[in-house]
């Protein structure tokens, strides 16, 4: 028998899914928001004027450009494309095939730092957002004091986010049996669910809903003035201009921007001192664009026929990247696709995720998986017959834990290659030049094997396939090497790189850049370290906090 509804409940009904429609936007509907200023830069003016020009609509120019839409007119440049045109690639199940899509016109540009480490930049409105892990975690609160923020003002701005995006994730089978190896592993307590930046094992907010649908920034645009702001994709920005009178610092005036067929526009502050350009290219391009721009270090630019503006020595210096390492473990069941449900964060300063039924295979670094057996085994006993199955002819039966380094404290530089904006720059990150760090990825490295030898996790592994198995196998060699050596020889990203324009040395703590007028950088190339346990939270806050602060500025 159907179920029948008085009309008083039906009501009441009506009104959760409006409120639920309200919270969420699109995500329960088949069919990507209606956002008409959203537009390709082809049909962008020659030229044209605005108060604040956003380069980036990213994980923080999003938010960003939505909040100062409010009371402002507002452009945002995106050299990428829109994810509603396709959301079957960012969907949960295709989360590393999208990653790792090389094709001219996908969400992630491949670069290789000069470590040799592959690496990925994302290409899309909404920045990070359309490509990352989907994890949601608040800063620490050491984050908020050392960049001098307001706590009352960062926690409303991350409830503005998480109104919008944020769900409770599904802990699997799997995930429970992680999270139960966690404790067994000592990671302590156990937190719940929560946003909270803590000591101790917990659940974790996603940007992925419960049907496999991801929320990107660009879903923020929703909170825009549709009269007061104009997205153009596909907009590559090619430098800052600047002017400069007699006696007076450099003011930013503008942008120089082509189309994807190669015409040039203008886009120009409108108000003077009041109007501002706002860099939030992330911590490749904003430092990238500053240098090409004119603000960097001579030696450095003038080589380069770069007319200088600034000579600022620390533009591009500073640049990190959370090491990351892992265990991929074939297990004897199949298992659903799961993405870091369940976070540890240890006393000593690794963080501890996970995701299962994925083919790793397609994660650069970890091609050994697929032709180490061939080369370097000649073997032939149970664990190593299941190790070499369930990887041929099961991969998504693997299940991938990592350890990602807190800080980190190893720093390297940015440099431009060339004058060329397509060009990625040459970035060095010095994975584990500082022996903390490393020391760090050997304790996360003993954490993650004390999680698969626990009790919680037997289920999920073959009896017979030792964790000393499982390490040779990733390092592809039979002999055994000490745990130092397989953090150096096996280190990947984990896609969290910052730093180049850095608080206290490019910019202030208003995210102003010293030594000109009306320019700012709002986005993770500001940050000293990675906040949290995935950044993406703290960067969209920033965004909605920061485009909060100037509006009350201009109100004084």
């Amino acid at each position: 028998m159907g179920l029948k509804y008085s009309w008083p409940s039906w009501r009441f009904l009506a009104l959760v899914i409006a409120v639920e429609f309200a919270f969420h936007g699109f995500s329960y509907g088949e069919k990507a928001p209606n956002f008409s200023f959203i537009q390709e830069a082809t049909s962008a003016p020659a030229v044209s004027f605005y108060d604040y020009i956003i380069i980036g609509g990213g994980t923080a120019g999003c938010p960003l450009a939505a909040t100062l839409s409010r009371n402002a007119n507002v452009l945002v440049l995106e050299r990428g494309g829109s994810p509603y045109l396709n959301t079957t690639k960012i969907r949960t199940e295709n989360f590393l095939s999208t990653v790792t899509d090389n094709s001219p016109d996908s969400f992630s540009e491949a670069f290789i730092s000069e470590d040799g480490v592959p690496n990925h930049r994302p290409r899309a409105l909404g920045g990070g957002t359309v490509i990352n892990a989907g994890i949601y975690s608040h800063a620490e609160t050491f984050f908020l004091k050392q960049n001098g923020m307001d706590e009352a003002l960062a926690s409303d701005s991350y409830g503005w986010v998480e109104r919008k995006l944020v769900h409770k994730p599904i802990v699997s089978q799997w995930q429970s049996a992680v999270r139960d190896g966690l404790l067994e592993a000592g990671v302590l307590p156990y937190n719940g669910f929560t946003y909270d930046h803590i000591n101790g094992t917990k659940a974790v907010g996603s940007i992925l809903d419960r049907n496999g649908n991801r929320h990107t920034a660009a879903d923020l645009l929703e909170y825009a003035d549709p009269k007061r702001i104009k997205v153009y994709l596909h907009a590559v920005v090619h430098k800052i201009t600047f002017t400069r009178k007699e006696g007076s610092r450099p003011q930013a005036q503008g942008v120089i921007f082509y189309d994807d067929k190669a015409v040039r526009h203008t886009a120009l502050l409108k108000n003077g001192s009041t109007s501002e350009i706002i860099l939030s290219a992330g911590a490749i391009g904003s430092p990238q664009l500053l240098l090409l721009s004119g603000i960097g270090p001579v030696p450095q630019l003038e080589p380069l026929g770069i007319q200088v503006v600034l000579n600022q020595a620390m533009v591009g210096q500073g640049m990190a990247d959370n090491p990351l390492n892992s265990l991929i473990i074939p297990s004897p069941t199949p298992l659903e696709f799961t993405i870091n449900a369940i976070v540890g964060i240890t006393k000593f300063g690794s963080y501890i995720e996970s995701s299962s039924g994925f083919d790793y295979s397609a994660l650069a670094g970890a091609q050994t998986l697929t032709n180490h057996f061939t080369t370097n085994f000649n073997q032939d006993g149970e664990s190593f017959r299941a190790f070499r199955d369930t990887i041929t002819n099961s991969p998504t039966n693997l299940a991938n834990i990592v350890e990602k380094v807190d800080g980190p404290i190893s720093k390297g530089y940015l440099e431009l290659r060339s004058t060329n904006v397509s060009d990625n720059p040459r970035v060095r990150f010095n994975y584990f030049q500082a022996p903390e760090d490393l020391r760090k990825c050997v304790q996360g490295m003993k954490t993650i094997i004390n999680v698969v030898n626990s009790k919680s996790y037997s289920r999920f592994r073959y009896s017979n396939t030792t964790t000393q198995d499982l390490l040779n196998m990733i390092t592809g060699t039979s002999m055994p090497v000490s745990l130092e050596q397989f953090c150096i020889d096996t280190v990947r990203t984990i896609w969290h790189y910052h730093g180049g324009c850095q608080v206290g040395k490019v910019v202030d703590r208003d995210y102003k850049v010293f030594g000109v007028d009306s320019l700012r950088v709002i986005d993770g190339s500001t940050f000293n370290f990675s906040p949290g346990t995935n950044p993406q939270a703290t960067l969209m806050m920033l965004g909605r906090y920061m485009g909060r602060r100037i509006l009350q500025s201009k109100r004084r």
